[in-house]
């Protein structure tokens, strides 16, 4: 189907509108007084239509025109996006970055940046990966992540220090330990702990990945103590959460977390425990570029943005 209508003529109608005259969007489009008086009376003889009457030294719209101009308003819209988005790409910025985040991470550090960044750049989508353990690291070594949120630094990637974590040992009301307490570690054998689970590759990806860098490892990683005859393994904190929530055992959950929902009903029924030399503990969190002088424009940008609201939180 060929259109009647171009760009260019909706763009004229919309700086008249918008100027209040013929002469000033002529201005403002740097072409000449007649030229838009000729594009406007082609426009309305294409379309059927009257769309601008002078009234004084005022040129308006009818209500004709105005009603086609307000959806002519995202087209016009959509071609400014796509020259931006042009003009970024012949730059060499991405279409697409991956963020991988480790899941002890309080995600608020990544998404109030995030928003900025999307507000700066209109061409970059964003994939955010949550890690654990063994996987963190792969994101890292195979260069998976255009940024990535490590706990420890990886061996021979560079990083910057991005916050702290402490972790808190909970259970809910109705479960025994929460009229126990203080408690000291053997109180915790009997009964069942939950655990996030590594979110690492395959057992075969792993495996390879640890004799690529020749070190002799579990094709897991486990992390802090996991001496509970009984575990429950769970995909993330949240579903942690809620087994907890419900007295399914005990777990360490990341005090942002408890933080953030201090005000919810769930949190009536979770109490913090007291144990003998392991109330709680700290994991560092870094920020890290693992493509390093491949780091593309786009992602730099964001690594900025980050560490720019990291010194904001400190």
């Amino acid at each position: 189907m060929r259109l009647k209508t171009t760009l260019d003529q909706w763009l004229t109608l919309y700086e008249i509108d918008r100027a209040g005259s013929i002469q000033a969007a002529a201005t403002a489009l740097s072409k000449s007084h007649t030229t838009l008086i000729y594009a406007v009376k082609k426009l309305e003889g294409q379309l059927g239509v009257s769309l601008v009457q002078v009234k004084g030294r005022r040129a308006v719209l009818t209500d004709d025109g105005k009603a086609l101009l307000r959806r002519a308003d995202s087209m016009l819209e959509q071609a400014r996006e796509l020259e931006e988005i042009s003009t970024q790409l012949a730059r060499g910025i991405e279409s697409e970055i991956t963020i991988a985040i480790d899941h002890l991470c309080d995600r608020s550090w990544l998404y109030q940046p995030m928003a900025d960044f999307l507000a700066q750049n209109s061409s970059t989508s964003i994939q955010v990966v949550e890690t654990s353990l063994s996987k963190t690291t792969q994101m890292v070594t195979d260069e998976l992540a255009d940024i990535s949120i490590v706990t420890l630094p990886v061996t021979n990637y560079p990083c910057e220090a991005f916050g702290i974590v402490t972790m808190l040992p909970v259970v809910a009301k109705s479960h025994p330990l929460a009229a126990k307490q203080p408690l000291c570690s053997a109180d915790f054998t009997t009964t069942s702990q939950i655990v996030v689970r590594d979110l690492g590759g395959t057992l075969k990806q792993v495996v390879k990945q640890a004799e690529k860098q020749g070190v002799q490892q579990e094709a897991k990683q486990d992390v802090g103590w996991l001496k509970s005859r009984q575990r429950i393994t769970v995909d993330n904190f949240d579903h942690a959460w809620q087994a907890v929530e419900q007295g399914a055992g005990f777990c360490r959950l990341p005090e942002h977390l408890l933080n953030s929902r201090s005000h919810s009903k769930g949190m009536d029924n979770i109490v913090i425990l007291k144990v003998e030399n392991a109330e709680r503990y700290q994991v560092p969190m870094h920020l890290t570029l693992p493509k390093g002088a491949k780091t593309g424009p786009a992602a730099t940008s964001l690594y900025r943005l980050l560490m720019e609201s990291k010194k904001l939180r400190e």
